[in-house]
């Protein structure tokens, strides 16, 4: 029997050093970084839950539904937090996409376009290539109603350096200004991370914390969900 080999399909080198890369296996879709393995195609499962725990009062039918829903997904991946929050909150919203390396967005059009190509093309779907610090910087009070943020592993094991200000108190405080009164904030994390957890609380935020598995099936949840809310 022949193993299916790992064919990699792009690979891309930011201004720090850190390498990006594509690989395809079996039909699957794997993305690196350094060489680790980031995401992939056959496992989703955390990745949609953010949406689900991030957008849970602004589905389709929910008594107090904004008119207008808007979300900031901080991070494009492989596109399946964008997909199931499209997935959810109906029409009209906006879903504005922030992420920082210009070769995901250029992968989720060539090499993905068959998963991803729907979901860029939604009339609700704003790909924003940038740094998410500078993008939620600019924003005035109440801009969103949810930011989904799936950035690092923790903020303690970074993708990039420049990631370290997304989590410092000044930023936080910026993060629970551009937030609806009522809204949400939902952080992935590859594990619990108690110190950052207090960070939120420090920073103004209800926090409640949620075990997420990497696979549906999968007997441990490694992953964790913080929802931070405002303590209004």
């Amino acid at each position: 029997m022949s193993m299916k080999p790992y064919v990699k399909l792009s690979e891309s080198t930011m201004s720090d050093g850190t390498v990006f890369s594509l690989h395809k296996h079996d039909g699957k879709f794997y993305l690196k970084y350094n060489g680790y393995e980031l995401m992939s195609t056959a496992l989703t499962f955390s990745e949609e839950m953010l949406a689900e725990i991030g957008c849970a009062d602004l589905c389709e039918g929910k008594a107090n539904r904004p008119a207008n829903p808007r979300v900031l997904i901080g991070g494009l991946g492989l596109g399946f937090t964008l997909k199931r929050t499209l997935e959810l909150i109906g029409s009209p919203a906006t879903v504005e996409v922030a992420e920082l390396m210009p070769p995901l967005i250029e992968w989720n059009w060539t090499f993905l376009v068959e998963h991803n190509g729907p979901l860029l093309e939604d009339p609700r779907t704003k790909i924003t290539q940038g740094d998410l610090f500078d993008i939620i910087s600019s924003k005035g009070k109440g801009s969103y109603d949810a930011l989904l943020l799936d950035i690092d592993n923790t903020p303690d094991d970074l993708i990039t350096d420049g990631n370290a200000r997304l989590y410092s108190p000044g930023f936080l405080a910026k993060i629970r200004d551009v937030v609806t009164p009522n809204g949400r904030v939902a952080y992935w994390l590859s594990e619990p991370a108690p110190k950052f957890k207090k960070c939120l609380l420090k920073a103004g935020f209800l926090v409640e914390e949620f075990a997420a598995k990497h696979h549906e099936k999968a007997k441990r949840a490694r992953h964790c969900i913080y929802l931070a809310r405002r303590k209004n």
